[in-house]
């Protein structure tokens, strides 16, 4: 069953947690991928220090202030887009962003390896759009939820620390911030996380939703 604006109309948490298990399905070229999500995080509304919506609405972010249902996707680090899906009633901006899936984890590698671009940002997530999200009967325990804090929000202060960040086993033993590995270009400490490059000292608010 294709999920619809009605499952998404609703707490950007709820979402999250509910997510994991669906599977996000990508039809490009007449081909159809199907892969378990299996890693989420949540971005509330102004409230949130870690969301996009802190600034208010802007040409970038206006997509979390419209229907539920409809994919977010944006550009970041000058290399990567993220796939969001909006949550909540229309006005008042929320989003859940897909980490991670069975086979591909790290939000960065999703969206590559599953041809996601800025021509999705705003479409509907629906078989039309070539990009949905279906329940296909699983069930998952919600004590085999693992919740932390979000990743790369450290300048988000007392919202750092929320545990908005939802996991299952899978995704637990390959997609853990531990294993980033630090690299040096040009004089400059990066750390590679979950399919993204981070700069040391620098803010992740170009990635967050």
């Amino acid at each position: 069953m294709v999920l619809g604006a009605a499952f998404f109309d609703r707490d950007a948490r709820i979402v999250a947690k509910e997510l994991l298990g669906k599977y996000l399905v990508r039809k490009v070229k007449g081909k159809t991928l199907a892969h378990k999500i299996i890693e989420t995080e949540a971005y509330l509304g102004p409230e949130d220090q870690a969301s996009h919506a802190r600034h208010g609405q802007t040409p970038r972010n206006t997509p979390m202030f419209g229907a539920p249902g409809r994919w977010y996707v944006y550009f970041t680090y000058g290399m990567h887009y993220m796939l969001n899906i909006v949550t909540g009633p229309a006005g008042k901006p929320s989003a859940v962003l897909v980490r991670a899936v069975e086979e591909i984890t790290g939000p960065a590698r999703l969206t590559k390896a599953l041809k996601v671009g800025k021509e999705l940002n705003t479409k509907k997530a629906a078989r039309a759009s070539g990009l949905w999200i279906e329940d296909r009967g699983g069930i998952v325990s919600p004590r085999s939820i693992r919740r932390t804090p979000r990743i790369g929000v450290e300048y988000a202060g007392e919202w750092s620390l929320k545990k908005f960040r939802y996991l299952l086993p899978s995704a637990q033993t390959h997609n853990s911030p531990s294993r980033g590995r630090a690299v040096r270009k040009n004089g400059t400490r990066t750390r590679l996380v979950a399919g993204t490059r981070r700069s040391a000292g620098r803010t992740a608010g170009r990635r967050s939703a």
